[in-house]
């Protein structure tokens, strides 16, 4: 797959062509090509905390960098030298999670947010004079009305006078400088800052169908650079949400819940909006360059591209209806005329007939290599890619019977790759390739193995029956379904032996439960590389309520207060439990007060934005501010960090894989790309920022890193991702209670941090 091209074309022809079109802005175009993106590679480390860098950001003229880590400084970098300015002892208790460079003030004032609930704000022309070691100044403004950590701050281009500030405990709250630079601690008696802009304490979902109850921890934010009214928030729910600040309620204070706002838009692939799983979460949210799309990056998924405003009609709206229908078989009389056309469209005096027939030509050898590779049984990454360049990247110019050809390779290949979800793609191109033709028996066939391997048996014997209705009495046919509901007919046969078995009486028969066992419980049916059915005690799990006390023993030791020691007891209650539900203080439970709920009016579930393109390969399950990022001024790459410790650059369009590079010894959290030139900055659980430009003398996939070259075989590093992700599991317990373990091991099978947290 190394020979197929991109769609940038030519740097050379790109630069020669400036002198003809003084109308275009090449800078952009050249800034991020992918002859400069495949020559990445490690320039340097920035050498200068002492703990995980979780934050990183650029200013708007690209001349400073500023880091943020859990030694809770804040360290300010030099772009041209790549030395180190200032290194600032913020105060912060905890790790510091987000920082920011205040627009419009000369880069003299900057911001961050941190684990201790605090945003703290601090003036660099108070260093002015003074040497590194000199690194203490008071903030110039500090808001402790945050009573849980701080995951994320925004500000408005060309606004000096405001910060954003997203934190779990459920609240985006507005700091305004000019109405005052400091606030009362969270839970003082005269607490009344009256600056939640966003009151999401009762706004996260399980599912689409179901009304928001919980609280929804929010991860991250972000607002449109071009439309500073759009705000774009995501949490510990399934669902980004757009909202537009013109349209929201006057700001609150923390002492009532309010119900959520109704917000613009929401954003989640259809086949994640009905999972219900309680762990499935949001860790980064970010609006496009061009602002007309939003990246959005989940805990334990992939990472995936939404349109902000998709057509009206358009199949990329859904509701929770839609969600079954996809399931369901419905016959389809709508047929597209099945032949391809070649236009003899004139373009500036020129015939292009050939050219598109060229197009064409190209496009049926891919699908070939995509054929070959499924009827060989090897090799299906690259015949998803295959695929992927065809739809993808020139699917408007083929005409519908190749489109259909390679949506049902498409989805046998998928189907045979057993990738993270990959069943649910290969339904989407089903329901697209029977669209096209309603009799496609390769389209009916391949959706009923999705839906067996997802459980959905029944539904899986309708397409079955439907796929022999097609050809009733062709020998070979009859065949191939007589397979598939064998092998269905034994999946029902195994899961009725599951269900007999009584996983639910384990627990309530009061089996001893490792730790393991209470944080975690899996998802999915334990299968290698295929998320399986739904599990039938899913229900069960909701109802648990931990309670939690821990016996600790000082014995005249100093220890950290954050830290557990001695033994630790749990008490488990069925919600509902008298002994539950007295007792506490309001809200601590984190259960909805009556003010989050109004039965009178019955709930509509929301219309919901899908996904257009998905991008695979890396691993985000071990950490909770895990980044995926538009790279150049025209965002035409994206790039993800991974727990394996490489970074990931998929071409926007196509989501094809371009660049994998090593980038920390453990896990690569944030990705920032330079507002100019061909230079990006990552961090991780290193205590150093690498520097990454397009120095490498040739162009290639991989590139050696900080740690040494990087293995050959790409598809390797990939699989190896993709088991992490099917081995994730689902947590019990609340975040609050699991910060206060420590957990720093990286090996495969142990338990991961959710936070990099200071040792």
């Amino acid at each position: 797959m190394e020979t197929l091209c991109f769609h940038d074309g030519n740097i050379t022809d790109l630069i020669n062509r400036r002198t003809l079109d003084v109308r275009n802005d090449f800078n952009s175009d050249l800034q991020m090509h992918s002859s400069l993106v495949r020559r990445l590679s490690l320039e340097r480390e920035l050498e200068g905390h002492n703990g995980c860098v979780n934050s990183v950001a650029w200013n708007s003229t690209g001349s400073l960098l500023i880091s943020g880590s859990d030694d809770t400084r804040l360290n300010v970098w030099s772009y041209s030298s790549r030395k180190l300015l200032h290194s600032i002892e913020t105060g912060h208790a905890t790790n510091i999670f987000c920082t920011k460079f205040i627009p419009e003030t000369s880069d003299e004032l900057v911001a961050s947010g941190a684990g201790d609930a605090e945003v703290r704000l601090f003036n660099l022309s108070r260093l002015n004079g003074r040497g590194l070691e000199e690194n203490v100044i008071s903030p110039s403004a500090l808001f402790q009305c945050h009573t849980n950590r701080v995951k994320k701050l925004a500000v408005e281009v060309g606004n000096p006078n405001v910060v954003w500030s997203a934190s779990e405990d459920g609240t985006l709250r507005q700091h305004d400088l000019r109405e005052g630079v400091s606030c009362p601690p969270a839970g003082s008696s005269d607490q009344e800052c009256r600056n939640i802009l966003l009151d999401l304490r009762c706004g996260a979902k399980k599912s689409l169908a179901d009304p928001p109850k919980q609280s929804l921890a929010l991860k991250s934010c972000d607002i449109s650079s071009t439309r500073p009214h759009l705000l774009l928030v995501g949490g510990s729910d399934a669902f980004a949400r757009l909202y537009d600040r013109r349209m929201l309620p006057p700001m609150s204070s923390s002492q009532t819940k309010l119900p959520p706002p109704p917000c613009v838009n929401y954003f989640c692939p259809m086949h994640l909006s009905d999972c219900g799983h309680s762990s499935l979460h949001l860790t980064h949210v970010t609006f496009g360059t061009n602002r007309e799309e939003v990246l959005i990056s989940y805990s334990g998924e992939h990472v995936y591209l939404m349109d902000v405003n998709p057509a009206p009609g358009s199949e990329m709206r859904y509701t929770s209806g839609d969600v079954s229908k996809l399931m369901s078989f419905n016959p389809m009389t709508s047929r597209v005329e099945l032949h391809s056309h070649v236009s003899g469209v004139f373009f500036n005096g020129f015939p292009v007939r050939n050219r598109v027939a060229a197009k064409l030509d190209k496009c049926r050898k891919l699908v070939q290599i995509a054929e070959k590779s499924l009827k060989e049984g090897t090799n299906f990454y690259y015949g998803v890619e295959a695929c992927n360049e065809v739809l993808d990247g020139r699917g408007h110019e083929i005409g519908p019977t190749l489109v259909h050809e390679c949506l049902c390779i498409r989805a046998a290949l998928l189907l045979k790759r057993k990738w993270k979800n990959d069943a649910y793609m290969a339904m989407r191109d089903c329901h697209r390739a029977r669209k096209i033709n309603p009799s496609s028996f390769r389209a009916l066939i391949c959706m009923s193995e999705a839906l067996s391997m997802l459980g959905k048996h029944e539904e899986a014997l309708e397409f079955a029956d439907a796929a022999r209705s097609l050809a009733p009495s062709d020998f070979e046919v009859g065949e191939k379904v007589d397979n598939i509901k064998k092998h269905i007919a034994a999946e029902v046969e195994k899961a009725k032996k599951e269900n007999d078995r009584g996983s639910k009486s384990e627990y309530r028969a009061g089996r001893v439960l490792s730790l393991s066992d209470i944080i975690y419980r899996h998802e999915g049916n334990g299968d290698a590389l295929q998320d399986g059915p739904e599990r039938e005690d899913s229900d069960f799990d909701e109802e648990l309520e931990l309670d939690f006390e821990t016996s600790v023993s000082d014995e005249g030791h100093d220890f950290d207060s954050n830290v557990l020691h001695g033994s630790l007891n749990f008490r488990i209650h069925m919600r509902g439990d008298s002994a539950t539900e007295t007792g506490r203080p309001n809200g601590a439970s984190g259960l909805p007060t009556p003010a989050c709920q109004n039965n009178k009016v019955p709930y509509q579930p929301e219309t919901v934005t899908d996904m257009k393109q998905r991008y695979v390969g890396h691993c985000n399950t071990g950490t909770d501010i895990k980044q995926a990022s538009f790279l150049g001024q025209k965002g035409e790459y994206v790039a993800s960090g991974s727990d394996d410790g490489r970074w990931f650059i998929w071409e926007k369009r196509t989501g094809r894989l371009l660049k994998m590079l090593h980038g920390d010894e453990a896990v690569v959290n944030c990705i920032q790309c330079h507002p100019f030139d061909c230079v990006v900055a990552t961090s991780g659980i290193d205590s150093t920022i690498k520097i990454w430009t397009p120095s490498a003398s040739v162009p290639s996939i991989v590139a050696g890193g900080s740690a040494g070259p990087e293995p050959p075989n790409v598809l390797d590093a990939m699989e190896g991702n993709q088991r992490r992700l099917c081995r994730a599991r689902e947590t019990f317990l609340p975040f609050e209670f699991l910060e206060r373990f420590r957990m720093h091991e990286f090996t495969e099978g142990s338990l991961h941090p959710f936070e990099c947290t200071q040792s």
